[in-house]
């Protein structure tokens, strides 16, 4: 059996010491924000209500083309704060495009085109993603054909700046989404390049879960005097999302498998491992006993990728074994559990990781695999993130444990300075069209 709940909480601190995490009591619907009844009524069809906290602050600010930095974690309901109010902002009959949304890896495109056709499911607005390792000839008669909302990765962007005709005259609002993630791929230069090459007037929105220099720099060279909203992590992390823990010494394997026979109200599972060698074993061996599994990474070709991604959309896939990067666009309200296999490697990877469940209010579980060696990244994670951690099992004795320092822990790849890749010398294009066509573009492993 699975061990049950231990009693014990880590890094317990006096009730008046503690934070008090509340749930959050949503004070706007999306019936008062004047939009248009077909926005409403695709809304209410996908079961959208009552708005999370950044969509409350977010929206009416977009509505009224103002510039905007928003500081909000993974599963805070950015994706739906961007995509309503630009839909709302299109004018289908200008088949130009009129929006453009910047995000780090082709999973996220392919996750805001199909949160974009769902909010306009009812209009004639047409959204398209563009990345690396898909046929640009397709992607060139896409556009041809007319195209309101262009989602893409930085480095297809620029190959098609460079080498079509690509009209960005019309375009009204540029959304940077996980412009940290982005910066930490290596692709700040290119998204750098790209505001460059829009010279009109135009609102910019920038998503981030932190603020490094060299974002705040991209922030006062391109936005004017944007509206600020910083969600703290009461807000800005799903409420219904549980923080288990389970220490083990022994084979982390039948832990795992038997976590999986024994637990409860399952529907769908992505399974973190650390590296792609390692998520390769795991799939081997989870795939022997449950049949309904798959493993998604950055080496498949765009196809494979695209498949495994549809099947999980539509529930035919239960247990999916995912590397960080190519996690990252697994956004479905569904996912009932996410499991640490391997220990993040830091508190922000943990945030992403666990924000793929949970998600609009639904309760979520994130089990994190803990091992003697992973107990400093762990008192460290509790005390970043304010963790309240339920243990299944024994909880160790976190008070006897030093804390990591630093933002990785031991093996973690080198990535050049502050953590991040170096930079290569070249054109920006040819740089990321090199990273973005092979697994290379984050780290090798992904």
């Amino acid at each position: 059996m699975t061990p049950p709940l231990s009693t014990r909480r880590a890094g317990h601190r006096p009730e008046s010491a503690r934070v008090r995490r509340e749930r959050y009591q949503p004070h706007m619907k999306f019936t008062e924000c004047n939009l248009q009844k077909s926005i409403v009524d695709a809304l209410t069809e996908m079961s959208y209500v009552d708005m999370t906290p950044i969509q409350e602050q977010a929206i009416p600010h977009i509505l009224e083309k103002r510039d905007l930095i928003g500081l909000a974690e993974t599963g805070s309901g950015k994706t739906s704060a961007c995509a309503i109010p630009i839909v709302e902002l299109t004018e289908p009959d200008e088949r130009v495009i009129q929006h453009i949304i910047l995000v780090p890896t082709r999973e996220l495109a392919l996750q805001y085109v199909q949160e974009i056709d769902d909010v306009a499911k009812h209009t004639d607005v047409v959204p398209f993603a563009v990345f690396g390792g898909f046929d640009i000839s397709i992607q060139k008669a896409k556009l041809n054909h007319g195209v309101h909302i262009l989602v893409a990765t930085p480095g297809r962007l620029i190959d098609l700046i460079w080498n079509t005709k690509l009209d960005l005259t019309h375009v009204k609002t540029v959304i940077l989404d996980e412009a940290d993630e982005m910066l930490d791929m290596g692709f700040i230069e290119d998204v750098d390049f790209i505001c460059s090459c829009l010279l009109q007037e135009h609102q910019t929105l920038l998503f981030s879960a932190t603020m490094p220099p060299e974002i705040a720099k991209l922030t006062s060279k391109y936005l004017t005097d944007p509206v600020k909203i910083e969600l703290n992590s009461d807000q800005g992390a799903p409420s219904s999302l549980e923080h288990h823990f389970l220490h083990t010494r022994g084979d982390r394997l039948d832990t795992l498998l038997r976590f999986l026979s024994d637990e409860e109200d399952v529907d769908q599972v992505i399974i973190f491992c650390n590296s792609r060698d390692k998520g390769g074993d795991l799939y081997r061996k989870v795939n022997r006993k449950f049949r309904s599994c798959e493993y998604i990474h950055g080496g498949l070709d765009q196809s494979r990728r695209m498949s495994i991604f549809d099947r999980f959309k539509d529930r035919k896939i239960k247990y999916m074994i995912a590397t960080d990067v190519a996690g990252r666009g697994l956004d479905f309200s569904h996912v009932t559990h996410v499991i640490n296999f391997d220990f993040p490697f830091n508190p922000e990877i943990y945030a992403h990781r666990t924000g793929r469940t949970g998600r609009m209010g639904r309760r979520g579980i994130a089990l994190t695999m803990v091992t003697d060696r992973d107990l400093p990244g762990l008192k460290r994670l509790i005390q970043v993130r304010e963790i309240d951690a339920q243990w299944r099992g024994l909880a160790p004795d976190l008070s006897k444990v030093r804390s990591s320092k630093g933002r990785g822990r031991p093996g973690r790849p080198k990535t050049g300075p502050q953590g991040r890749r170096q930079q290569h010398s070249g054109p920006p294009h040819h740089r990321e069209h090199h990273r973005e066509s092979s697994s290379k573009g984050r780290r090798r492993s992904a």
